[in-house]
């Protein structure tokens, strides 16, 4: 049996990064993935897929409204199997790359699943085992299917289905409002699909504020997707003809059919065949990997990054918690835990939505004094130029010396704006300092500095 310093089950953000930083330190290291092909859900199944389709379908949408920007566009329409086709080799690229670096020599890999014996122990699904003083479980999530009446029994897509599409489908009805569900119902809009949107709560992207949520809604229905939020599922069903889902929405009973259903409920820990009891490692009630500030689970021994801890299921984050636990793992001195009050949130729908640091709700709940200024995209020189006009910008702040504590975008590029706060948080900045700085007209960017104004100059007046 061979003994390894430590060991990776699970060879995605968390995992690898984890092993990297271990292999830096001079340790030996072992990384155990059984999937078909390296480089873990964001590289293969998640972020780099979505957002590859999701930038064609921008490009597409542009050249559809081209009569805005005063230009002659017969006609624009999606080519599936060459968007595939592009996706497949941009995402070949990025896992070759991912395993080139996981098979260079500075690692053991078992192309294997692992479950463990014992505390120091796991068995791999090809029979070795192997031991190890230390271990990061980084196995991610899988798609959840919650129990909807008639969802057991109906056929469904993931988003892993959506993700492989190379043809444009009749309809779909989409179940959930997160960001995969978000994100992915636009994209099938806008390659010519009917999309039903279907949503619990009041709001889709609940965890962003209800005004954001209000500007994508907003987008999504001018669009053209029939978006229905409150509501509760009544019943699903399927024949040769498609799918039928029942719901109620306004004080209705509300019927809505399509050729496909399209489950985007979320994903749940990936854990159910670790042996985690014969480990030793507690989950929390919801299923995820319970860790302290270190990434250390109830074995002080075994870490756990990415989704099977969260609390976000955030791939920098993931980078973040398997780099930490690594570090921590083999005593460096110095560390800090993660600061999650700094926290980057991304939405890729168009328009995006972004936040940073701290926001109203968890300040409220803290009953934590703050300011805070808005300023709306339509009435922003460059926005108006690029006939994006939805959303706003919003700033708060520590209300005496003004120490910016988070923001909010929704709007053009909200994505790549959000960062011109990640530097000034992180270094505890306050908007005066912000505002010593040059900001370029006429930019995107330039819109920041109205509601940084605006606060300074609440500040000033008290």
């Amino acid at each position: 049996m061979k003994k390894y310093d430590l060991i990776a089950i699970g060879g995605g953000s968390a995992g690898f990064n984890a092993a990297r930083t271990a292999a830096d330190l001079g340790k030996r290291v072992a990384i155990v993935d059984g999937a078909e092909e390296l480089g873990g859900l964001c590289i293969l199944k998640g972020c780099m897929p979505s957002k590859t389709l999701l930038f064609s379908t921008e490009v597409l949408h542009l050249a559809q409204n081209g009569k805005k920007f005063g230009l002659k566009i017969p006609q624009a329409t999606a080519d599936m199997r060459k968007i595939h086709a592009r996706k497949r080799q941009i995402i070949g690229e990025f896992a070759a790359y991912r395993e080139k670096a996981m098979s260079s020599g500075r690692y053991d890999i078992y192309r294997s699943y692992a479950q463990f014996i014992d505390p120091h122990t796991i068995k791999l699904s090809n029979g070795k085992m192997l031991s190890a003083e230390r271990f990061i479980i980084s196995t991610g999530s899988k798609i959840s299917a919650p129990p909807l009446p008639g969802l057991d029994v109906t056929p469904f897509w993931t988003s892993d289905d959506v993700l492989d599409l190379d043809h444009v489908p009749q309809s779909v009805i989409v179940l959930g409002g997160g960001i995969v569900a978000c994100e992915l119902s636009q994209f099938l809009r806008r390659i010519g699909s009917r999309v039903v949107l279907i949503q619990r709560s009041q709001h889709v992207l609940k965890d962003h504020s209800p005004a954001a949520s209000e500007v994508v809604q907003d987008a999504f229905r001018a669009e053209g997707i029939d978006l229905h939020t409150d509501t509760k599922i009544e019943s699903i069903s399927s024949n040769e003809k498609g799918v039928t889902v029942k719901f109620h929405a306004a004080g209705k009973l509300v019927t809505r059919r399509a050729k496909h259903l399209f489950n985007a409920l979320g994903r749940s820990p990936n854990t159910a065949s670790l042996g985690l009891e014969q480990a030793g490692v507690k989950l929390s009630s919801h299923g995820r990997i319970i860790t302290n500030k270190w990434q250390q689970t109830s074995q002080r021994h075994i870490y756990a990054g990415g989704d099977v801890c969260g609390p976000f299921d955030i791939v920098h984050l993931a980078v973040a918690q398997g780099e930490l636990a690594a570090r921590h793992a083999f005593g460096e001195k110095g560390l800090r835990p993660i600061n999650h009050d700094h926290l980057l949130s991304v939405v890729f729908t168009d328009p995006a939505l972004a936040s940073i640091g701290q926001q109203e709700s968890a300040l409220d709940a803290q009953k934590t004094p703050y300011l805070i200024a808005t300023y709306p995209f339509d009435d922003h020189g460059k926005s108006i130029l690029m006939e994006a006009k939805r959303g706003y910008v919003k700033v708060i702040a520590e209300p005496k010396k003004g120490r910016i504590l988070g923001a909010e975008i929704v709007g053009p590029h909200a994505g790549e704006l959000i960062h011109c706060f990640s530097g000034p948080i992180s270094m505890k900045a306050t908007v005066f300092d912000l505002l010593r700085a040059p900001w370029y007209h006429p930019t995107l960017a330039e819109i920041l500095t109205y509601p940084l104004e605006e606060i300074a100059e609440q500040i000033e007046a008290r």
